[in-house]
């Protein structure tokens, strides 16, 4: 094998590794612009739900205990913006609004006389696209989170940095378990 052979033996080699660095720096790069773009819809669908439900409070369909529980979880929801508070205040938030949501309306009566309203029924029917989309999102994140995640424990991407300064994304746990007695969307009641 000659000098010639050899050099270009070495440079096809740097190449490709360069190439494959390349090509991993931008998977990971997109990774993260999703994981941005699935917390942004997470945090949207989040909003809309606290705002339906806050609807729902001051509707005076509700008894008053319940409207006032309902309010105040859904403002303190809606108050609260960054994912990075202290503790993860933000998912023990969403997480009690949902908690009280589900205790109201686990009432299969006070989900009937809700549903008998038509502006009620209007409510609770968007409470559960709201709350069916949050759903989604959530899940949606955590894969989007759980991919990047996967990506970055790889050796090369490890070896070279690629992630660069960027943190390491993190899935969002809240409690969005579904109220029993709350219908699903499009489900005939």
């Amino acid at each position: 094998m000659t000098t010639a052979e050899i050099l270009l033996g070495v440079t096809l080699a740097l190449a490709l590794a360069v190439w494959l660095t390349w090509v991993r720096a931008n998977r990971l790069d997109r990774l993260h612009r999703k994981v941005g773009a699935t917390r942004a819809t997470l945090d949207s669908q989040l909003v809309r739900r606290a705002a339906v439900a806050a609807e729902l409070a001051s509707s005076g369909r509700l008894d008053p205990v319940s409207s006032v529980l309902i309010a105040e979880g859904a403002f303190e929801a809606l108050d609260i913006v960054d994912w990075e508070g202290p503790d993860h205040e933000r998912e023990q938030v969403e997480s009690g609004l949902s908690a009280t949501l589900r205790t109201v309306l686990d009432d299969e009566g006070e989900v009937a006389a809700l549903s008998a309203d038509p502006a009620g029924g209007r409510l609770l029917d968007d409470l559960a696209q709201a709350w069916y989309r949050v759903q989604l999102a959530r899940r949606f994140h955590n894969e989007s989170v759980a991919q990047a995640q996967r990506v970055r424990r790889k050796a090369l991407v490890r070896l070279f940095r690629l992630a660069g300064h960027a943190a390491m994304p993190q899935t969002i746990e809240i409690d969005d378990s579904w109220p029993d007695a709350m219908p699903r969307p499009g489900s005939v009641t």
